[in-house]
């Protein structure tokens, strides 16, 4: 009994959806007919359902990709995704810079307080590198090396405007003269050389360089560094007044000091002078005459 009265119930279910229905649009004053339309419940939830989908693509393509979408809430625009990704280089740029800084003020840092051990330093590295003395190669040479040398020989035998190479590509100025009072000591962590000299003598540039610091300190009054070729830097304490100014280019021999007894480390005028390579410390009267 039960399957016999479940099977009308699904055959008035489907005559409903499927059963025709007209659709008609009358003039409301003659009663002419407009428009007719044969619809069934199927087609109109098939037309709803059909027409919500195409809703629903349709507002997914306007803001997923038409630049409308810029305008909605929460969503970013191309301008800001630009300038985000402008800005992480940026910020990149400058975490490289800042270690950069960061490990030369630390190294400017063990300058300034000679917090470096000197054994670590060979003297000759650094006379090798200053005056780069001649040494023995084992060039091989061919029959058209020897051919090219006698041409470039024999086309500038006469030529006026040849300019010789001097064989020392680094030479250091003396700074100021006058007696050494305490010399070059790396037991006492005295990492320079004292010259006695009078006050206001003109402190001059060891070598061609940038001044890389040039100001006021406590222990050593005014103080001048300077960073020259091939990693050399050369400070000088203890100064009356400065010549020169941080950033400043400064020829070997130019005056960038004058000699005093300023900082509380100072006992009279003098120039305390301090050379370095590399982070390491040399002892300047190797190359410099002072007396």
């Amino acid at each position: 009994m039960t399957q016999t009265t479940n099977k009308p119930k699904k055959k008035n279910f489907v005559k409903r959806i499927l059963a025709k229905y007209r659709l008609v649009v009358l003039n409301e004053d003659t009663f002419e007919e407009l428009l007719s339309y044969k619809l069934s419940r199927f087609n109109v939830f098939l037309i709803v359902g059909l027409s919500a989908i195409f809703l629903i693509l349709a507002t997914y393509a306007i803001i997923a990709l038409t630049p409308l979408r810029e305008y909605i809430p929460g969503y970013d625009s191309t301008e800001l995704r630009r300038q985000a990704v402008e800005n992480t280089y940026i910020l990149d740029s400058l975490q490289h810079q800042l270690e950069r800084n960061q490990r030369f003020i630390a190294s400017f840092t063990q300058v300034l307080t000679g917090d470096l051990k000197a054994t670590d330093f060979e003297q000759d590295s650094l006379r090798n590198t200053l005056f780069l003395p001649p040494t023995e190669a084992d060039f091989v040479t061919n029959a058209q090396d020897s051919i090219l040398r006698q041409e470039v020989a024999r086309e500038d035998r006469f030529n006026l405007l040849e300019t010789a190479e001097s064989k020392v590509n680094f030479v250091l100025f003396t700074p100021a003269t006058g007696t050494i009072s305490q010399g070059f000591d790396p037991a006492t962590n005295h990492f320079a050389v004292d010259v006695v000299v009078t006050k206001n003598t003109p402190i001059k540039a060891a070598a061609s360089g940038t001044v890389i610091f040039a100001d006021w300190t406590t222990e050593t009054g005014y103080v001048v560094i300077i960073k020259h070729a091939q990693n050399i830097v050369s400070v000088y304490k203890h100064s009356e007044s400065l010549a020169v100014s941080q950033g400043d280019l400064v020829v070997s021999g130019e005056v960038i000091a004058f000699a005093g007894s300023t900082g509380n480390l100072s006992t009279g005028p003098h120039l305390h002078f301090e050379l370095w390579s590399d982070g390491y410390p040399i002892d300047p009267t190797e190359f410099i005459e002072f007396e």
